[in-house]
């Protein structure tokens, strides 16, 4: 995963092994809910994550520079065709240059909402209390916007079930999302998360 940190639009190594190394999380920050933000959608509208109430989110934070986030792109298409139906929606947020991102998203038929921003979307990202970020980076939550878990670097489809179950668990009332999330981190077939 390619990393940047809150404040600097430096692009950094476009290597699947620095995230490792670059994010920390200020654990006394961490957000347990979904925070507010805004940010302009492909349209120029300013929209915010409580724009898609009683949806669970996979909010997906990503450039178009990093390779990592562009190989995770059709998986994330993919969600969102096979569950969006049973209330899950992918938003993608572009931490980039708009136009990069506008050229970019028509080029690979991203069909799920965007929202684009620069400093503003690291800023959207520091929302959740993530003091440096690596790309690609996504979050989870439920329907009532309660953060299940969050993933650091590239997504499989095997993690992508694994959480997607968790946030069903969290939505049928059988689990909170705390324990959802000490589930996920003790599973062998999770591989390297944080929060």
């Amino acid at each position: 995963a390619a990393a940047a940190k809150s404040g600097d639009t430096a692009q950094a190594a476009d290597d699947d092994h620095s995230a490792h190394a670059m994010v920390r999380i200020r654990a006394q920050n961490w957000k347990d809910a979904l925070p507010g933000f805004q940010l302009a959608d492909r349209d120029g509208q300013m929209k915010s994550l409580q724009d898609w109430p009683d949806q669970a989110l996979i909010v997906n934070f990503w450039a178009t520079w990093c390779a990592p986030c562009r190989r995770e792109i059709p998986l994330l298409q993919q969600l969102q065709r096979d569950h969006g139906a049973e209330g899950f929606q992918v938003i993608g947020i572009a931490v980039d240059f708009r136009d990069k991102v506008l050229a970019y998203a028509d080029e690979m038929k991203i069909e799920y909402p965007l929202l684009i921003g620069e400093q503003e979307a690291l800023d959207a990202a520091a929302a959740f209390g993530v003091e440096a970020v690596g790309f690609p980076f996504t979050v989870f939550s439920d329907r009532q916007g309660r953060i299940v878990t969050a993933h650091m670097g590239e997504l499989t489809a095997a993690q992508a079930s694994l959480i997607l179950d968790a946030a069903r668990q969290v939505d049928s009332g059988a689990t909170t999302p705390e324990a959802a999330h000490a589930s996920l981190m003790t599973s062998p077939d999770f591989g390297w998360n944080f929060h």
